[in-house]
């Protein structure tokens, strides 16, 4: 190939479908312009010479024949009115003179544009006037009943002013024969030439069909096929699978652009896969560390368990037996050893039932709350009766939750709701329940201390107490658990900040948990029962 080659294939490959096309359809339409004009010109000379043939050389070919035939008649009439002297003669006479007027008058239209045409009508006019001037209005003009005696006097004559009158005809009528057969056969070669550009452009029209398609299919069809099949490829897992660069620039650096995509999803897929196995790595890790500090805290809190009833136990034997024996402080540090180990006590079992919210309960089924909280009310029946609390609800819905949580989660909101009742009155209590779309919401009003607002998220963080144990007892662990209890069903729980006529808990449940409750993967040996002894 040489570098001329080369350069103009340089050059070509640099092109882009866009400018493919324009060239394309520019040479397209140029060349089937020149076609449309060709065969615009050659319908319009064939129709130029068909007219010239139909309106012009035929008609005055047979005008001229006309012509002749009134000339004829009018000889004919003269020669036997000028023999018989018999009036009937002077017809066809007459008649040819009048058909020759016109047969003259048609053919002086027919020819305006023929100087030779009307140099040969005015021959046969001349030649016509000059036998009409010295035989026929002569003989026509002489009495009728008795032959004319100019007839045989002027028969010589006459005979050769109409020969040269027939001459001049026959010349006249030559021509347009000539011309006729000429603009035949000018009409027909035209229509030859005609059908040769029609087939011709047929041709072309086709032939530029075949390249348009061929260009189509190698320039882009063909291209974006083959990228369509290195994308599934892509798509049905294969991301190694190159993407080879084809067809014109524009296509070319698509595909590059694709291609390029494509390795750096290749790169991202490598790092998420990493990233993907050191999380698993990482999630089995915290599983594990997970499940042995589960475990730890069971058993710790199982095995803190009989050391502390025997520091209960013994402190209260020494309480029985030895109060009001030993010195006021003696008592009073004895009377310390009992508190503290009861209220470690409580804590562990609060703290176990903290942990195994949504780990060991997790049967769910359909929970009629209003009997969960007419038997939580039963259970807090004491503290109500002695506070004197008033507890009213709105009619409270079924959902599917796990019941043993539910009653948690009154026992928890009712007992803090009587707990931190105000010191002038008794506690009036309140809960309804109203459905919001998907979910319920639940609110338990009352008229106790209150929380103040700096304090709406510090109450459900564990072991935060906005009291000392000396005005109220508690661990600290009750709304922890009612919102571990909330989110675990679901929903979500709040302090109303605007109620200041008390508190107010407001907290979502659904209909049925987002998610299934797994069972937690505890060991069995803390599924004994770990709860304290008597």
């Amino acid at each position: 190939m040489s570098g001329s080659t080369r350069a103009r294939a340089g050059a070509l490959s640099t092109w882009t479908t866009r400018r493919w096309l324009r060239v394309g359809a520019v040479v397209s339409l140029t060349a089937l312009a020149l076609l449309g004009v060709t065969g615009a010109w050659m319908l319009q000379r064939t129709g130029s010479i068909t007219e010239n043939l139909v309106n012009v050389k035929s008609p005055a070919l047979s005008t001229a024949l006309q012509l002749e035939s009134a000339l004829l008649n009018q000889e004919t009439g003269i020669r036997g009115y000028g023999l018989t002297g018999t009036a009937d003669f002077l017809t066809p006479y007459r008649q040819g003179l009048a058909d020759q007027t016109t047969s003259t008058e048609r053919l002086t239209q027919l020819l305006h544009d023929d100087a030779a045409g009307l140099k040969d009508l005015k021959a046969v006019r001349d030649a016509a006037e000059t036998w009409q001037a010295r035989v026929a209005r002569p003989i026509s003009a002489t009495p009728a009943g008795s032959p004319s005696p100019l007839a045989a006097v002027r028969a010589a004559e006459g005979k050769t002013d109409f020969d040269a009158l027939r001459a001049a005809l026959a010349g006249q009528q030559k021509r347009l024969r000539a011309e006729r057969t000429q603009a035949a056969g000018d009409l027909s070669s035209t229509m030859r030439l005609r059908n040769w550009v029609f087939a011709a452009i047929a041709v072309v029209i086709a032939v530029l069909s075949v390249l348009v398609f061929e260009g189509l299919r190698r320039g882009i069809t063909t291209p974006l096929g083959q990228l369509g099949a290195d994308a599934r490829a892509i798509a049905g897992g294969d991301f190694g699978h190159p993407i080879a660069p084809t067809g014109p620039a524009d296509l070319r650096r698509l595909s590059g652009e694709i291609d390029f995509m494509r390795r750096r999803l290749v790169r991202e897929l490598a790092f998420t896969e990493e990233a993907r196995v050191r999380l698993h790595a990482q999630a089995a890790d915290l599983q594990r560390s997970n499940a042995e500090l589960e475990q730890f805290a069971y058993v710790a809190s199982h095995d803190l368990q009989e050391p502390l009833r025997k520091v209960s136990s013994f402190t209260q034997l020494l309480q029985r037996r030895y109060g009001g024996q030993l010195d006021a402080r003696a008592d009073q540090y004895i009377d310390y050893a009992v508190d503290g180990a009861n209220r470690m006590q409580v804590l562990i079992s609060d703290l176990l039932d903290f942990s195994r919210v949504g780990r060991v309960h997790h049967e769910l089924q359909s929970v009629d709350l209003d009997a969960v909280l007419r038997q939580t009310l039963s259970t807090l029946s004491m503290s109500i009766e002695e506070s004197g609390a008033s507890i009213t609800h709105d009619p409270l819905p079924s959902l599917v939750a796990d019941p043993t949580q539910m009653g948690m989660l009154w026992q928890n909101l009712i007992g803090n709701a009587v707990k931190f009742r105000h010191p002038g009155r008794p506690p009036v209590i309140h809960i309804s329940a109203a459905e919001d779309g998907a979910l319920w919401r639940f609110t338990v009003t009352d008229n106790g201390i209150g929380i103040g607002p700096e304090y709406v998220d510090k109450v459900f963080v564990i072991f935060q107490r906005l009291h000392t144990k000396d005005a109220y007892d508690g661990s600290g662990i009750g709304l922890a658990m009612c919102k571990k209890i909330v989110e675990f069903h679901g929903g979500t729980i709040a302090v109303d900040p605007d109620y200041q006529d008390g508190a107010r808990i407001t907290f979502t449940l659904a209909s049925e948990p987002p998610r299934a409750i797994e069972p937690s993967a505890m060991p069995e040996a803390t599924r004994a029962d770990t709860e304290p002894g008597p």
